[in-house]
């Protein structure tokens, strides 16, 4: 049994709104500092390479076909969450689904295992310090008080998660969640995770179906903040802007 589509879909839109990274702001609020690219930060995300052979590299509707310097956060009702439950997670989610955000220099990708089992996802998004600043802390005051949580995209199909601190990574100081539930009798897990390098905000996800493997996820993590840090030249936690942007690193 694959992983139903519109769950699917959902735990890619759960991934990027939950993080609340890039939140919509006035359209002539520009950024005062010089923030990485799109293009530089596709160049850290994850591919197929990195995680293995079994993986499939999904086009995602965010990634750019040509060079730019900024892509476009998601329109008004363009891939609605109806959510229930946990009412700080919920709201995030909900203000990114319907509110039109400005430029900002984001890349994100989905990377499928065989059948779509597991699904990693992970999303970069670049903002000034302070929003940044902001955005975590609100993301991280979220993922603490989530108990649980109702996911339906418009389908008969819901499915409630409880919702559980956990330590991904290297860095405990790092917010990450993970979810449970069962659709159908499937038992469904993920882990949701953010980390800031500087000015850049990454935002993963590890999704899988009838199991719960804990390592898969950490390690697949690890791998993701490894290759940031070294793509962009930012550490993990700090707030100092990456120098990858600093030296016009080309891509």
């Amino acid at each position: 049994m694959s992983l139903p589509r519109p769950l699917h879909a959902l735990a890619a839109a759960v991934l990027v709104a939950a993080a609340a990274l890039g939140p919509a702001q006035p359209a002539s609020a520009a950024p005062a500092e010089d923030l990485p690219s799109a293009d530089q930060l596709k160049s850290a995300l994850l591919t197929a390479n990195d995680l293995g052979a079994d993986y499939t590299e999904i086009p995602t509707a965010e990634s750019p076909t040509t060079e730019s310097p900024t892509t476009e956060s998601p329109g008004p009702g363009e891939n609605p969450t109806p959510v229930t439950g946990c009412d700080a997670l919920s709201a995030l989610i909900e203000m990114h689904a319907t509110v039109p955000g400005p430029a900002t220099p984001r890349a994100e990708t989905e990377l499928d295992g065989p059948d779509g089992n597991p699904m990693v996802t992970q999303s970069l998004t670049a903002e000034d310090s302070d929003r940044l600043t902001a955005d975590f802390s609100t993301a991280t005051d979220a993922f603490k008080t989530c108990h649980a949580i109702t996911f339906n995209a418009d389908t008969t199909d819901s499915v409630t998660f409880t919702v559980t601190p956990v330590t991904l990574g290297d860095r405990g100081d790092a917010p990450a969640v993970r979810l449970d539930g069962t659709i159908a009798g499937v038992q469904l897990n993920a882990y949701i995770g953010i980390e800031r390098f500087g000015t850049v905000g990454m935002a993963f996800g590890f999704f899988q179906r009838e199991g719960a493997d804990s390592q898969a996820a950490s390690a697949q993590y690890r791998t993701a903040v490894a290759k940031v840090e070294h793509t962009l030249g930012a550490t993990a936690g700090s707030t100092t802007p990456p120098t990858a942007a600093a030296q016009g690193m080309s891509v």
